[in-house]
């Protein structure tokens, strides 16, 4: 249950969660599919995978305003039929680089109205003693979705090679009306009388930025995320030095995924028990560790343990900084700070993996783990003085 929202309420918004996510990962490998059946340059699958992020950097800010002024069901309804419409789009008109560029675009921007919505609706609805449980649910929903999206294609492909692409969009045209009918069981009025009217001057980004917490909350979240990214990309590579197979390391994946979700799940529990500050500095603590030593050459076996205790840290990571920052935003401005969360954590998802990569350059696979491991920690830095409970 989700602050005063009743049980109906709260299913509505943990599907729309998973259903979100797993229509971007399903639609965003497809449009891949789709451009290497049409044998575009390698440039081109790039100018892809870039496109989705444009609205959410450009659009993140203003979109954060918006639900504030407009309330969270609104959001969440245009976001769902931006998806609708993307994916009827490339259904119908994806067969050249440009509309799938277009599409994918398309899909970064619903996707982010969707998920402020999402965020939203928690962080100005739950108790403050409730908050970290709900944030917990809504990253476990969205971390299911993104394992179910992929798990779809499997299912559509088959043991082809190239899985049939217009099957694909066609299941995530089916797929994002069912997100957008879900969005009207959430009520409109779900944070009736808890959104205070923001005044230009009160709700730019520079003032939000200004108010205490939120910086170093944003910067937390950034480096927590860039960190899952380069595990994705750099564990293959460790994997390849130390000669494990690929069904290996992708098993560590899996458990890295799965024990992030059971974090995720057990976080109001155990906030509870300890604080959130507390639990904030565990989890930066293990994740640090766990990076540290997937550097260090090990059994395949003693490797898996340390990618359990790696998702364990990191899962806990997100969910607690939304927590963060919607108890230091100021009222009225929680949607603002969650969607400029959003764009800071695109920002890091560049900037960081593209630092660490160069400065680990000549250190292998193992370097890019241990310099994580050392921005990481750094992080815990940024929690001197900051009072979360």
């Amino acid at each position: 249950m989700i602050g005063e929202l009743g049980r109906r309420t709260s299913t509505a918004l943990l599907v729309h969660s998973a259903l979100i996510q797993a229509v971007t990962f399903l639609v965003r490998p497809a449009a891949t599919y789709r451009a290497l059946e049409l044998d575009v340059p390698g440039f081109a699958l790039g100018l892809l995978a870039a496109s989705y992020a444009v609205f959410p950097l450009l659009l993140a800010v203003p979109t954060g305003g918006l639900v504030d002024r407009l309330g969270e069901r609104r959001l969440m309804a245009i976001g769902s039929a931006v998806v609708l419409s993307c994916s009827v789009f490339l259904l119908l008109w994806g067969f050249s680089i440009v509309t799938l560029v277009i599409g994918t675009a398309l899909l970064g921007a619903g996707q982010l109205a969707c998920v402020v919505g999402q965020q939203a609706v928690v962080a100005n609805n739950a108790a403050s003693s409730r908050m970290d449980s709900a944030f917990g649910y809504l990253t476990f929903a969205a971390s299911l979705g993104q394992a179910l999206g992929p798990l779809a294609i499997s299912l559509v492909g088959g043991a082809s090679i190239r899985p049939d692409t217009q099957a694909i969009f066609l299941l995530s045209v089916v797929m994002s009306l069912v997100l957008f009918a879900t969005t009207f069981v959430v009520p409109a009025h779900v944070s009736a009388g808890k959104r205070k009217a923001v005044s230009a001057g009160t709700g730019s980004a520079v003032s939000l930025l200004k108010s205490p917490g939120v910086a170093r909350a944003l910067a937390t979240s950034a480096t927590v995320l860039a960190v899952v990214d380069l595990t994705m990309v750099y564990l293959p590579a460790l994997g390849t030095d130390r000669g494990l197979t690929a069904a290996t390391v992708g098993a560590m994946l899996t458990v890295r995924a799965v024990f992030s979700m059971v974090s995720r799940l057990l976080l109001g529990r155990v906030s509870r028990r300890i604080g959130r500050m507390r639990l904030l500095v565990v989890s930066l603590a293990l994740s640090t560790a766990a990076l540290a030593a997937a550097a260090i050459p090990m059994p395949a076996w003693l490797l898996f343990i340390v990618m359990a205790l790696l998702g364990l840290g990191l899962g806990i990571g997100q969910p607690l900084t939304m927590s963060w920052l919607s108890a230091q935003a100021p009222a009225g401005q929680r949607g603002r700070a969650l969607a400029l969360r959003l764009a800071g954590n695109r920002v890091g998802q560049v900037v960081l993996p593209s630092a660490i990569g160069v400065v680990a350059a000549g250190l292998g696979a193992g370097g890019v783990f241990l310099a994580s491991a050392v921005v990481v920690g750094g992080t815990l830095l940024l929690l001197r003085g900051v009072q979360l409970d």
